[in-house]
């Protein structure tokens, strides 16, 4: 870790405390008419880092949390907790990394680096995919704009307020919630919906 990333890292509960307060960055949407996809989620697929294709219709019956990181922000302790998910409900709960660089160019210049520096410093081992773009724009990863598309997952349009934002799909492929950077995965908000 640089001295940057050590700071972050100790800075991270505080950070998250004041963000809190913030709309924005703290802010849950949910799909509270039970809207249906119009484009299957099913049907998505993504390289991931390692060079290995990620079809999501292998991720049937289980849910999907997919979350955008960068390795040099004031989010970036969330890699602990996402891993914390990841091992304490992988039978039920897919965590999927997305690194992108989208906000303050906060993420590394490649993807070994990217998952060097998620193995060595938070032990990560759910799938990271290759770094791309998750805001909406003509280089937007396809999986976000399934995410921030009505027209294809049947209603939301929020794209991700910064980075460590976290989209919810349910064991059916429909996309339930959206969780602000400042929402910890461990928060009893994304618990409750990670168990219902």
């Amino acid at each position: 870790m640089t001295i940057k990333q050590l700071i972050l890292k100790k800075l991270y509960p505080l950070i998250m405390r004041l963000s809190k307060s913030s709309d924005a960055k703290g802010k849950v949407l949910s799909n509270k008419q039970g809207a249906a996809p119009k484009v299957p989620f099913y049907q998505l697929k993504v390289l991931q880092n390692n060079g290995e294709l990620l079809d999501f219709s292998q991720l049937k019956d289980k849910k999907v949390l997919l979350v955008n990181t960068a390795s040099n922000c004031g989010y970036t302790g969330q890699y602990e907790e996402l891993q914390q998910l990841h091992e304490e409900l992988q039978d039920k709960v897919v965590v999927v990394g997305f690194p992108a660089n989208d906000f303050r160019e906060q993420e590394k210049s490649n993807d070994t680096d990217i998952a060097q520096f998620c193995q060595v410093n938070f032990g990560v081992t759910f799938p990271l995919v290759k770094k791309s773009s998750v805001v909406k724009g003509q280089e937007q990863n396809p999986v976000y704009q399934w995410l921030t598309q009505a027209e294809q997952n049947g209603w939301n349009t929020h794209q991700p307020d910064w980075n460590f934002s976290k989209y919810l799909v349910d064991e059916k492929g429909a996309l339930t919630h959206y969780f602000g950077p400042a929402v910890s995965p461990l928060s009893p908000d994304v618990m409750r919906a990670l168990q219902s």
